[in-house]
C-alpha cells in the first residue's frame, strides 16, 4: 500500500513537471521568470507548512533562505561551481547544518516565543551580512548564468533552463513532502498540534518531532534560497530581513496546512498580486497585499488548502 501510494505521488509529480515544462515553452518570458521566483519561494513556504502541522510557525525562515542563497552565490563566484542542480542541493544542505544547532532549543518553544526566537536568529544573520564586506556588505553581489550538466545556455535560454530546474526540484520536493505528511511521523505532527501531552503518553518525543520538522523546513528553505538567487542573479542581506520571512509566512497562511499543492499555488498568487499591484499601485502595493491577506483570513480562515481538501473525494482526501 505504501509503495503504491509513493508510485502514485511520484507519477503525479512527474506529470506536473512535464506540464510545467510545456508551459515554459509557450508562456511569455516575464511570466516564466515570475513563476520561477514563485516556485523557489514556495519551497520555503512549504517548509513552513510542515512546521504549521506541528503547531509551530517560524517567522525567521529568512535565516535558511539567505544561507542557501549565499552558499550558491559563493560557490558560483569563488569556487567556480556553476551547475544549477548542484548549487541548489548544496544550498539546502548548508541551510540544514546552519539550523542544526538551534533545532533542539527551538523545538522546546511554541507560539510567539518560537516565532520570535526564529525571527531573532534571522535578524542576527542580517546584521552580520550587512557588516561583512567580504560577502558584499549591504550591496551584496551578482551571479551570472548557471549551467546544467556542463551545458551553458545562451542568455535567451537561461530563463527556460532555470524554470526547468526549479520546476523539477519543486515537483520532487512536493512529492516527498506529500509522502512525509502521510507518514507516521507526519501524522504525529498533527497530533502534536492538537495535544502534545497525549503524544508523549504514546511514547513519542514531541521535541524530536518538532526539531526534525524544523530541519526539513530548513533544507527546503535553503533549496529555495539557492534557486531564487540563480533566478534573480543577485543576492544581498535582504534575503534574511524580517519582511522577507514575513512573505513566506503570508503564503503559508494563505495556503493552510492541509495541502502541499495549495502552498505552491498561493506562492504564485502572491507574486502575481505583488507584480500587478506594484505596476498599477506603485506607492500602495503593500496596502493591496495587506487587504488581500485580510480577505483571505476573513473568508478562508483555514487557507486555500482547506477548500482544495474538501473538493476531493472523502475516501482519498490527499493531493
Amino acid at each position: 500500500m505504501i509503495v503504491s501510494s509513493a508510485k502514485r505521488v511520484f507519477l503525479v509529480s512527474f506529470l506536473v513537471f512535464l506540464l510545467l515544462l510545456g508551459l515554459g515553452l509557450v508562456l511569455p518570458k516575464w511570466l516564466v521568470f515570475l513563476g520561477t521566483i514563485a516556485l523557489a519561494n514556495g519551497l520555503v513556504s512549504l517548509g513552513i507548512m510542515l512546521m504549521m502541522r506541528s503547531g509551530a510557525v517560524p517567522f525567521g525562515q529568512g535565516l535558511v533562505f539567505a544561507a542557501g542563497g549565499y552558499t550558491a552565490a559563493l560557490l558560483f563566484n569563488r569556487l567556480g561551481i556553476t551547475d544549477a542542480l548542484a548549487l541548489s542541493v548544496m544550498g539546502g544542505v548548508t541551510a540544514f547544518f546552519v539550523a542544526l544547532p538551534f533545532a533542539p532549543l527551538l523545538a522546546r518553544y511554541r507560539g510567539i516565543f518560537f516565532a520570535m526566537l526564529t525571527l531573532a536568529l534571522s535578524m542576527v544573520l542580517y546584521g552580520i551580512l550587512m557588516k561583512t564586506d567580504t560577502l558584499g556588505g549591504s550591496d551584496g553581489f551578482n551571479v551570472t548564468r548557471p549551467t546544467l550538466f556542463g551545458f551553458k545556455p545562451e542568455a535567451a535560454q537561461s530563463t527556460l533552463l532555470l524554470w526547468g530546474v526549479t520546476s523539477g526540484v519543486t515537483c520532487l520536493m512536493a512529492g516527498l513532502a506529500r509522502l512525509y505528511c502521510d507518514s507516521t511521523r507526519g501524522l504525529l505532527s498533527l497530533a502534536v498540534r492538537e495535544n502534545e501531552l497525549r503524544v508523549e503518553y504514546l511514547g513519542m518525543s514531541v521535541v524530536n518531532i518538532v526539531a526534525w520538522n524544523y530541519l526539513l523546513a530548513a533544507f527546503l528553505g535553503g533549496l529555495g534560497g539557492a534557486l531564487g538567487v540563480l533566478a534573480l542573479g543577485h543576492i544581498d542581506p535582504n534575503f534574511s530581513y524580517w519582511t522577507t520571512s514575513g512573505e513566506f509566512v503570508f503564503v503559508a497562511i494563505l495556503a493552510g496546512y492541509q495541502s502541499v499543492t495549495a502552498v505552491l499555488v498561493s506562492s504564485l498568487l502572491l507574486e502575481l498580486v505583488r507584480s500587478f499591484s506594484s505596476a498599477y499601485f506603485p506607492n500602495t502595493w503593500q496596502l493591496a497585499l495587506g487587504i488581500f491577506l485580510l480577505l483571505v483570513i476573513r473568508f478562508l480562515p483555514d487557507g486555500l488548502g482547506s477548500q482544495m481538501y474538501r473538493l476531493l473525494p472523502k475516501r482519498n482526501n490527499k493531493d
